[in-house]
């Protein structure tokens, strides 16, 4: 009988110690840091996927800054990207996001949170694509050239 309750009272003091782990490590998996804010007055593409022009803050989901979530200020459009760090020259250190244009397609390309280090955001298949249709456009005419365009949106940091 005194068996029963000493492995009972272990069980129980075990399972205790798991929730308490599981609930403090979900809880430093949902600490993310604010990066920047903006208004982007376009519609564009992260990754696959198409967000609609709006308000969005990007917030790194890791410590690291490795994964990075797009999200619109109300909550309806969203995203998640992969990303690599960068570090900027000297000079200026303005909030930012970078966008590179196609015609008018738009892909989020950089975050800058007003600090020296930014995050560069991982290619998608569409981006690839045009960046090696335009490769084999530009030997044949201007046109190549003149379709892509580095766009930037202040941002506020956070």
């Amino acid at each position: 009988m005194n068996r029963q309750i000493l492995r009972a009272s272990a069980t129980v003091v075990l399972l205790a110690g798991l929730a308490l782990v599981s609930a403090v490590s979900s809880a430093s998996a949902q600490t993310s840091s604010k990066i920047a804010s903006a208004d982007v007055p376009f519609s564009f593409i992260v990754g696959e996927k198409t967000l609609p022009a709006g308000k969005y803050v990007v917030t790194a989901m890791t410590s690291s800054g490795d994964a990075l979530l797009i999200n619109s200020r109300d909550a309806q459009s969203s995203a998640i990207r992969l990303s690599n760090g960068l570090e900027r020259g000297r000079g200026a250190t303005t909030a930012k996001l970078v966008f590179h244009r196609y015609g008018q397609r738009y892909f989020l390309a950089e975050v800058w949170g007003g600090e020296s280090n930014g995050r560069q955001l991982m290619k998608g298949k569409q981006e690839r694509a045009i960046e090696r249709e335009l490769a084999a456009m530009s030997s044949k005419n201007d046109l190549a050239m003149n379709s892509y365009e580095r766009v930037e949106v202040l941002a506020l940091a956070r």
